[in-house]
């Protein structure tokens, strides 16, 4: 394979070096990456792929200067591989249709968002008092807010521009809310339920959920079940349970085939149709 031609030397050099902050440093390794030209690319696109979110995203920026990526081959390899980790599956899925997208720049603002919560949070907090700090930042300090007014927007489902334009649909908001929660070591999960998207806490003796769609509100499993009643669904205990990070992404893309139909764009909405497909079949593949 072309990234032995590496070494093993320079790749843990590389490895040390790509998430450096130095500009010297950075334009350093640009110059090298591109002196060894596209054999640089596998070493780069293994990193991308890899379960340290932030190499990754380094990786990714290289890749992208280099003109090496191809960002719907690199989502169907993340597809592939099986680490589906949160963050690196949205800002791939959103460079699908954004190459240019500047993952630094989306984690930046995850992390000044996470950042302003910790100077409100006063410990010792409970998970329920940090979900507030954390709703009173996203939806009124930000001003992140539901898509009523055009939810089949495709933009609504890509985070960069969710975080651009603070607006989303439930999916995508809830997406914001547990990379935010994440950098605050705050133990939250995704909960697909039917028809609608929003984010658990189980860490407490009763469980409680926060609906980020509908700024940040606090729901017990009972009120839960009483708006899957109220849309003529019955509800099961089954509905509340975490959902894995290969069906949220997976969701996404679904959601993605249904808002690009409806807004007449159907070469992107079968490239997502494709997208899930992958997603099922490698799990089929793999779960048996």
């Amino acid at each position: 394979m072309e990234i032995e031609i590496l070494g093993a030397g320079e790749r843990e050099a590389f490895l040390s070096l790509l998430d450096d902050p130095s500009p010297a440093v950075r334009r350093a390794l640009l110059a090298r990456f591109t002196a060894l030209g596209p054999a640089s690319a596998p070493f780069l696109q293994e990193v991308s792929r890899g379960s340290n979110r932030v190499l990754a995203r380094h990786a990714t920026w290289f890749l992208d200067e280099l003109k090496f990526s191809d960002p719907v081959a690199d989502f169907r390899g993340f597809i592939r591989s099986l680490n589906y980790e949160l963050e690196s599956g949205s800002l791939l899925l959103a460079r699908t249709v954004s190459p240019r997208l500047d993952a630094g720049d989306c984690c930046t603002q995850l992390d000044t968002i996470a950042a302003r919560c910790r100077e409100l949070i006063v410990e010792p907090s409970s998970a329920r008092e940090k979900c507030r700090v954390l709703n009173r930042v996203l939806f009124h300090e930000w001003g992140f807010h539901g898509n009523v007014e055009n939810y089949t927007d495709p933009r609504n489902s890509f985070l960069d521009q969710v975080l651009e334009r603070r607006t989303g649909i439930p999916l995508s908001l809830s997406i914001v809310y547990l990379l935010v929660a994440e950098r605050l070591n705050l133990d939250l999960e995704p909960v697909g339920l039917p028809g609608h998207f929003i984010v658990g806490c189980f860490v407490d003796e009763l469980p409680f959920f926060i609906d980020p769609f509908d700024r940040g509100v606090f729901r017990d499993a009972e009120e839960i079940f009483d708006l899957l009643r109220a849309n003529n669904i019955v509800p099961k205990p089954s509905d509340l349970a975490p959902t894995p990070v290969r069906e949220v992404l997976c969701r996404s893309c679904r959601n993605l085939v249904n808002h690009y139909t409806t807004a007449g764009e159907p070469e992107r909405a079968r490239l997502f149709a494709r997208f899930v497909e992958e997603f099922e079949a490698t799990h089929e593949k793999h779960a048996t």
